[in-house]
């Protein structure tokens, strides 16, 4: 099966109020999607972002973000004004998130809907509370004692809320019992939006590949509710956090600052945590890229409290008894393995173990140490993904124009590159030739953008996450050529259902 799609975060939709949200603007994307025979949206994680806006650092492996809720759709259910939203500043750039601002804009327009959700008394309300009360209760308490602490970390809270004494619980959701409505409210808006979203994109033809970081933030409701499932002390600090040796590019490696799971409790109950979380997530997709793969082989451990990677040692994770369990509760499921960066023999075997897809990435196939790697799309197998660039990645246009000369001129010899076609349509046409059963491309590829559209630089701190499709930039006549690579590609999924082109 050769199938194709287009990786867009909700955030980069086009949107006069901020960010991109799961209203008219992302049904008006899965139509480009359907029209330009597109398999696959694949977006990233959905859960509401912490310090630093990463979508991998959430406050919440189940929660939604509340920014994605779109704010036109509540108005037209009677739980907004217009001119409650509409007048006010939502930022100078429509290019670019100003989280700040959306930060102190945000919240006061979503109390104003939940509190007539409320008073509506919607027994879907408290349908939804009843069924997600598993997660929902804890997650929505947190947040409520993160308002009243001022937003500080759980471990810097009262010893016996930050331990979790069963009084001290009862007494702040006693307390907070308005505002741990209000974050309940905002979850059932979110989760009704994004169902109806996923069923518009599935009647389109369109499938949804969502996206679960291995590690949670320590900042969670997720290590806050369940501490014994981490590596932490009696204090609830962490012993030891997650992050990547040094190497060529990092001479300290990268202090992630995760806390780790405890395997080998997990284990013991058959990793009923773990499980949860993803048939969780599979709930929301329809499939399911797992992040930091290799680390369900062997992780990096670096000691609490140091400010590099240097001191870290590899320590053996769940391997594949962890998969297993994944497939005898949850049944075969569409996983896609994110397996770059330095593998073992152990985790290229831990791959083929679970017979998942791993990920091939175009912009790592020229340097020097890649020459004749398996990143080079003649050595593709036909269960993998390719990329020509993530997330973490720069765009097509701005890899090549700061790429070191022989990467870039090696490139150029190799996919037969020209600047007439444009190097960004050389190099999708070579993801979407190659072997690989699923190719998907980022958004900006499709718009020829230059490294001012890059979403993230691993490791740096300002400036991510902030890119946005502008509005009209993607329309009938991109869908057009679109379709067309995928005709003479065997992409379509009308090719793929008569088992060869039309």
């Amino acid at each position: 099966m050769r199938k194709a799609g287009v990786l867009l975060p909700i955030s980069s939709l086009p949107s006069p109020w901020g960010i991109g949200a799961l209203g008219a603007a992302a049904r008006e994307f899965i139509d480009f999607l359907a029209a330009a025979g597109q398999s696959f949206w694949q977006i990233l994680p959905l859960g509401p972002t912490s310090y630093g806006d990463s979508p991998y650092q959430s406050f919440s492996s189940w929660a939604g973000n509340p920014y994605f809720i779109d704010l036109d759709d509540l108005a037209a259910e009677g739980l907004l004004e217009r001119q409650e939203y509409q007048r006010l500043n939502w930022g100078e750039d429509p290019a670019r998130v100003d989280y700040g601002l959306l930060y102190k804009t945000r919240y006061p327009v979503l109390r104003k809907a939940c509190a007539r959700l409320l008073e509506r008394g919607d027994a879907r309300f408290h349908s939804f509370c009843l069924g997600e009360a598993d997660w929902l209760e804890d997650y929505a308490l947190f947040m409520a004692l993160k308002e009243r602490f001022d937003g500080r970390s759980w471990q810097e809270w009262p010893q016996p809320i930050r331990l979790r004494e069963p009084a001290a619980l009862e007494a702040a959701r006693t307390q907070l019992a308005g505002e741990v409505n209000f974050w309940k409210g905002v979850q059932y808006l979110f989760c009704q939006q994004w169902k109806k979203l996923k069923s518009y994109a599935n009647e389109k033809g369109v499938s949804i590949l969502g996206d679960l970081p291995i590690y949670t933030a320590l900042d969670s409701a997720d290590v806050w509710a369940s501490p014994k499932q981490f590596q932490l002390d009696d204090r609830g600090c962490p012993t030891e956090v997650a992050g990547c040796p040094p190497d060529a590019f990092s001479e300290d490696g990268q202090l992630w600052g995760n806390p780790l799971f405890d395997w080998e409790r997990m284990k013991r109950d058959g990793y009923q945590w773990w499980l949860h979380r993803v048939g969780y997530q599979l709930c929301l997709y329809d499939a399911l890229r797992i992040d930091h793969f290799r680390g369900f082989e062997s992780y990096y451990a670096i000691p609490y409290g140091d400010t590099t990677a240097r001191n870290g040692r590899w320590r053996p994770g769940p391997g594949l008894d962890f998969f297993q369990a994944v497939n005898s509760a949850l049944g075969k499921q569409n996983i896609v393995a994110e397996d770059l960066g330095f593998l073992t023999p152990e985790v290229h075997r831990l791959l083929e173990e679970t017979g998942y897809p791993g990920m091939k990435v175009l912009e790592f196939a020229f340097g020097s140490r890649e020459l004749g790697s398996a990143y080079l799309p003649h050595c593709y197998p036909t269960n993998c993904v390719v990329y020509t660039g993530t997330h973490d990645n720069d765009t097509i246009r701005g890899w090549m124009a700061s790429a070191p000369r022989k990467e870039a001129a090696f490139a150029k010899e190799y996919l037969r590159l020209s600047r007439g076609e444009g190097y960004h349509w050389g190099m999708m046409r070579a993801a979407w030739a190659s072997p690989a059963g699923l190719a998907v491309v980022q958004m900006q590829d499709l718009l020829g953008l230059g490294s001012e559209a890059r979403m993230n630089i691993p490791s740096t701190l300002g400036g991510n996450w902030q890119w946005r499709a502008l509005p009209g930039s993607y329309g009938p006549k991109l869908a057009r050529r679109l379709h067309r690579e995928m005709k003479v590609y065997q992409r379509l999924p009308s090719q793929n259902e008569n088992g060869g082109p039309r």
